[in-house]
């Protein structure tokens, strides 16, 4: 069977073949599909429903091309994995909103209907929290939100925090004073900011007390009016941290919680904070909880992979326990 579709432009053409042809070369090899083109046509040739769904995944790009998008490998498998569940016809929802703009000029958008669903929480509710696994883009659009709020006069500080939780290390054999050891846990929130502000006005911020940047420890006992406030790897946060944490929230603020609950590095006997509020706020009107997936993951290709290994080897282990008995039992 073959399908026919045209675009509108070249350039599109050009846009969502991609260098050395790569985005058509892996729709071909997941569809099972053959794809030419003649000038602005394309031509998808196999069996009846590869051949439907790669015209379908075609579209899909000549419409993200369209709007200007550049199509890249997180895009094409994003879509592919769109039409697999049927939900191709989602694409044209990507690429509306810009979140922010950096300080090199980038947008900064969501790159995938969960990442959407994430923004528009944070935009619509004062308390949002989004769980998911590395590299779906929680903490880096929330920093995103909140310097577009910053820009916006929506609030007057924005303020990141993280717990200092050791992952295999220790806070005491780090060198330098208070500051030096806590900064390698607060590193991708430094990151993060200098990409949005630059580090110049970064810098400047901070010295105006406009941004904060601190551990978990230096919450307690304030109020936090006309505030954005980002608590990252919340799992490692315990229920009483949390429950701190909640109750700073002053008048004119909002707080975005994020975490990954498949990576908890508190001791065995302490209940993770970010579970427990889930489990606890899930029904509370103006909070919201996001759940993004490893379809949601936006960075190289086999973080995906990885992650899809380890929860299908975590589904496993309790069958695969081995049960030792003592010579002579039965």
């Amino acid at each position: 069977m073959e399908r026919i579709i045209n675009a509108e432009r070249i350039e599109q053409i050009i846009n969502v073949f991609g260098s050395f042809d790569e985005n058509i070369k892996r729709i071909e090899q997941t569809f099972h599909v053959k794809i030419t083109n003649r000038g602005t046509e394309l031509k998808i040739a196999g069996d009846e429903e590869a051949a439907d769904k790669g015209a379908r995944a075609m579209e899909g790009l000549l419409t993200l091309a369209a709007k200007g998008e550049t199509i890249d490998e997180q895009k094409v498998r994003y879509l592919i994995d769109l039409v697999n569940s049927g939900n191709d016809d989602k694409i044209g929802q990507m690429a509306k909103d810009v979140v922010c703009i950096t300080a090199k000029g980038k947008p900064i958008k969501a790159k995938t209907l969960g990442q959407q669903r994430y923004m528009k929480a944070i935009q619509k509710n004062t308390v949002t929290i989004g769980v998911g696994p590395a590299g779906t883009g929680k903490t880096y659009l929330a920093v995103a939100a909140a310097v577009a709020a910053f820009r916006a006069k929506e609030v007057n500080r924005i303020i990141l925090t993280r717990p200092a939780v050791e992952a295999g290390e220790r806070l005491g054999f780090l060198p330098g004073d208070l500051q030096n050891k806590v900064d390698p846990y607060l590193r991708p929130l430094y990151d993060a900011l200098y990409d949005m502000l630059g580090a110049e006005t970064y810098l400047k911020y901070l010295e105006r007390g406009n941004i904060e940047v601190a551990p978990l420890a230096y919450m307690r006992g304030r109020t936090l009016d006309d505030s954005f406030i980002i608590l990252d790897e919340a799992q490692n946060t315990t229920r009483e941290q949390m429950k701190m944490f909640l109750t700073r929230l002053g008048f004119g603020s909002k707080i975005v919680i994020t975490g990954d609950v498949t990576q908890i590095d508190l001791p065995g006997d302490k209940i993770s904070g970010l579970k427990d509020a889930v489990r606890i706020l899930e029904n509370i009107p103006d909070i919201a909880i996001c759940r993004l997936t490893a379809s949601d993951v936006v960075r190289h290709a086999l973080v995906q992979q990885i992650i899809a290994a380890y929860e299908s080897g975590e589904k496993k282990l309790p069958s695969q326990r081995t049960v030792y008995r003592k010579k002579g039992d039965k």
